[in-house]
């Protein structure tokens, strides 16, 4: 990419297609190795800081979470030169004490999606990145933080539960995870995680409680309509909490996601297809010098 660099990505999931109080500058579109992205990608001054904004489910929602290309959206936050991607999505409470419109910054993951694309590796080239620790530590505290001086109720940590949807679940289901000690259940995130990691940026969420999926006896079942109505209730506070959290980032990383690959790699990088070292041009440019 020839234009500067935007060094922070914000993803918004359902409910929050653009930044509130964030000044445009541009749109771009971009075309990556792995396909179009959700959308274009708006370049905005949120808190004096050049942003790149994301609608994960494009403009309108039109992508169900299965069919969405993770690995161009992430990419595209690549090429855009982005260190760092806060995101937003819509979950459900598994824990009695995370009410709707409660926030949740969870730490770990548990993955019941099935059949998605979630390595950029293959190919003649393989990578196994760390994810023990699926978020960036500092990413996570800077959200945490910022949920807290916005006024909302931040529970920070938890497990989030990747399902694949696009049903919700069955009341077994909700049951058994919650058997597990899951915090909150979703559609998303968990590819961008894991697809971050390998493009050596830092990634973190801030999960959004909209109901009590299935299992609460004393609230309703899940349904679009109560989603969408604390969607649009949270939206505004989901903006408070990013502009704070982007005006509290330090200009320098002091984390260790932007060097996984120095670690993770195994494949011989003289001996990748020179096709592959082209498509993941943007991920192994500190590397492919020193083969």
């Amino acid at each position: 990419m020839t234009r500067e660099p935007v060094r922070i990505g914000v993803i918004g999931g359902s409910g929050l297609y653009s930044m509130p109080g964030a000044t445009a500058v541009e749109e771009v579109r971009l075309d990556t190795p792995f396909g179009p992205p959700s959308d274009a990608y708006v370049i905005a001054k949120v808190a004096g800081r050049r942003v790149a904004f994301l609608p994960r489910h494009g403009t309108g929602h039109r992508i169900l979470p299965g069919e969405l290309n993770f690995r161009a959206n992430i990419y595209g936050f690549k090429m855009l030169g982005a260190e760092r991607i806060l995101s937003v999505g819509a979950v459900g409470s598994m824990k009695e004490a995370i009410r709707p419109l409660d926030i949740v910054v969870p730490d770990q993951y548990i993955d019941r999606t099935r059949g998605r694309i979630s390595t950029f590796f293959g190919g003649g080239l393989v990578a196994h990145v760390g994810f023990a620790d699926p978020f960036c530590a500092p990413l996570r505290g800077a959200l945490a933080e910022a949920g807290r001086r916005a006024g909302a109720t931040v529970h920070d940590g938890g497990t989030y539960l990747c399902m694949e949807g696009p049903a919700f679940s069955t009341r077994a289901e909700s049951h058994l995870y919650r058997s597990w000690g899951v915090s909150v259940i979703g559609m998303t995130t968990l590819q961008e995680a894991k697809l971050s990691r390998e493009a050596e940026i830092c990634y973190a969420t801030l999960a959004m409680a909209t109901d009590y999926d299935c299992w609460h006896e004393s609230e309703e079942d899940v349904t679009v309509e109560q989603i969408l109505d604390n969607l649009r209730r949270n939206a505004e506070t989901a903006s408070k909490v990013l502009h704070g959290a982007i005006a509290s980032l330090p200009e320098t990383r002091s984390c260790g996601c932007g060097q996984t690959l120095a670690t993770a790699l195994v494949t011989d990088l003289k001996l990748v297809p020179e096709e592959t070292r082209r498509r993941l041009g943007a991920i192994l440019a500190p590397y492919l010098g020193r083969d």
